[in-house]
């Protein structure tokens, strides 16, 4: 069973890679087998390739991407966490999206599913 400490140790790294937008790093973070729901229930990702296709499809729609975790919740073999990420759109326009997203994490610390929970109400504009 992961410990406290790694679950959180995950999380922070997996924020700072979605803010470095290397998705090489990104799938690395991940089993070869993993799977992602983002958003959930529809946009399934399966294995490391999928996942890395996915986010790089995401770093190329923006300039910029941060992600922060806000509360973080580490128990058992999972983390959640209340998240906001902010998107620079080309133009100049900034995207914001907060949800909630729910981590199951190996004794070795990667990530072997992970689904985020956000709609079309969680999502704001601002600027250009």
């Amino acid at each position: 069973m992961p410990t406290t400490a790694l679950l959180r140790g995950v999380l922070e790294r997996y924020a700072a890679t979605v803010s470095s937008r290397d998705a090489g790093a990104y799938a690395a973070l991940f089993t070869e087998d993993a799977v992602q729901v983002d958003p959930y229930p529809d946009g399934v990702h399966r294995g490391r390739g999928e996942i890395e296709a996915f986010i790089r499809q995401s770093f190329d729609a923006c300039e910029a991407m941060t992600f922060e975790a806000v509360d973080v919740h580490p128990v058992a073999d999972k983390v959640a966490t209340t998240f906001h990420i902010v998107v620079t759109l080309e133009g100049g326009s900034t995207m914001h999206i907060r949800g909630v997203e729910v981590f199951t994490v190996t004794e070795d610390g990667l990530i072997a599913a992970v689904d985020a929970y956000w709609g079309e109400e969680d999502v704001t504009f601002e600027g250009s």
